[in-house]
């Protein structure tokens, strides 16, 4: 198992923070956890784990470095105040 340094934990909370939109690629040996799923992370462990609240209801935790996932951007967060609709 890989070993998360000090620096590697910290930017990894500050990519992931609780509320971050995640969509997952690929987690091998988990056949219901299927490419496209989207949750939200929860926190990361000191084991640079990334727990998610998946939307078929699972908690199981990303491993970066082994399983496959991408943020998704939020369209609320991106959108600024008074902007127009496009």
């Amino acid at each position: 198992m890989h070993t998360v340094s000090k620096k590697e934990l910290e930017l990894l909370r500050k990519r992931y923070p609780a509320g971050t939109p995640v969509c997952l690629d690929e987690m091998e040996g988990e056949g219901r956890m299927t490419p496209g799923l989207k949750g939200r992370a929860l926190y990361v462990d000191d084991a640079g784990q990334i727990h998610v609240q998946w939307e078929n209801g699972s908690s199981l935790a990303l491993i970066p470095g082994v399983d496959q996932f991408h943020k998704i951007s939020d369209p609320e967060k991106k959108k600024e105040k008074g902007e127009p609709s496009r």
